[in-house]
């Protein structure tokens, strides 16, 4: 049997070509069936229309039904979709762009993360007995129920620690506990959309600081002395490693900054400005709110704390990251 002669050799190359010119991904006789608009062109407007098409997102629905419901803002949009930039008419709220900071994760494999859980002293699904702890926390990752545990407040800090470190986890991993349920997710697929905040203290070795970011002035410097850094370019292998090593990785790296994403945003608390990590100091310090100065009229007017807040797990970058490439460059 000879494939050559079996199968005309323009079929597949006319096949794709034609799939990629009108963006009907199938075949050409069965049009109406197949996927609209998998490739389009690229708009070249302008740098920021070229940009704002790169970070576009379609819902699959029907254009024309005119449901209101799956049009509409979410709060779980918050920092992930822009609240503005979406088009007229009929594609409205169905169309969205990503956010300034919105990453869309890769994915990587689960395998080596339930050896390491098993090392942690996780008990695999198999093996346990579930008469003899009644308490144990169950491990989900990527949706598998592996095993259980019974000290998850260690492991969740132990994942968090190593999470952004290139040779453990990649920062990209999502590790949800979810305290009332008695679970602890860890998810890894491709396809989530996630965003980075700051991180607040939390390390019990850093008690002193507790409540505070963990980004120092010394981080800062840092960054400026690697964009001044000059790289060999005949050493490809050097500039691999100092990229891996430097500006926002190192940042990663040394837990100043995490990716969260809309799971994992559900179980964290979020100030908005670094003002508020303050207020909430003072307040834990003195039981009393933070006198506002009301001298300027031009202040902006911030509601008061609630007092039920105990902590804060992250901070906001910038509140304007929430917007997307074509309506953060519109003055205000």
């Amino acid at each position: 049997f000879n494939s050559l002669l079996a199968i005309k050799h323009h079929t597949i190359s006319n096949g794709l070509k034609y799939a990629l010119a009108t963006g009907n991904w199938g075949e050409q006789k069965k049009a109406a069936s197949s996927k609209a608009g998998v490739s389009q062109v690229l708009n070249r407007y302008t740098f920021a229309s070229t940009l704002s098409h790169l970070r576009r997102t379609n819902t699959p629905i029907g254009r024309d039904g005119k449901i209101a419901k799956p049009r509409q803002l979410h709060n779980t949009h918050w920092g992930l979709v822009c609240p503005a930039e979406t088009p007229e008419g009929q594609a409205c709220g169905l169309v969205k762009n990503l956010s300034l900071m919105c990453y869309v994760s890769i994915g990587s494999p689960g395998e080596p993360i339930i050896d390491y859980l098993t090392m942690r002293g996780m008990e695999l699904l198999e093996e346990f007995d579930p008469h003899s702890a009644q308490d144990a926390t169950k491990i989900f990752v990527n949706g598998v129920w592996v095993g259980v545990h019974r000290d998850p407040t260690r492991l969740h800090n132990n994942l968090r620690t190593i999470r952004g470190d290139p040779n453990y986890l990649i920062e990209e991993v999502s590790i949800i506990r979810d305290i009332r349920e008695r679970e602890l997710r860890i998810l890894t697929d491709a396809g989530r959309v996630m965003r980075p905040l700051f991180v607040v203290e939390y390390r019990p070795e850093h008690a002193d600081r507790k409540g505070e970011l963990v980004l120092r002035r010394d981080h800062l410097i840092t960054l400026a002395a690697d964009r001044d850094r000059v790289i060999n370019p005949a050493d490809r292998g050097e500039e691999l490693e100092l990229q891996r090593n430097m500006g926002w990785n190192r940042l990663v790296k040394e837990k100043v900054v995490e990716y969260l994403d809309a799971e994992e945003e559900e179980t964290a608390m979020i100030a908005m400005m670094t003002e508020d990590l303050l207020e909430l100091k003072h307040m834990q310090y003195t039981n009393q709110p933070m006198e506002k100065d009301t001298s300027d009229a031009h202040a902006r007017i911030k509601p008061k704390m609630n007092p039920s807040i105990s902590r804060f797990t992250h901070c906001e970058i910038h509140p304007a990251m929430i917007l997307g490439v074509c309506a953060s460059i519109i003055p205000f």
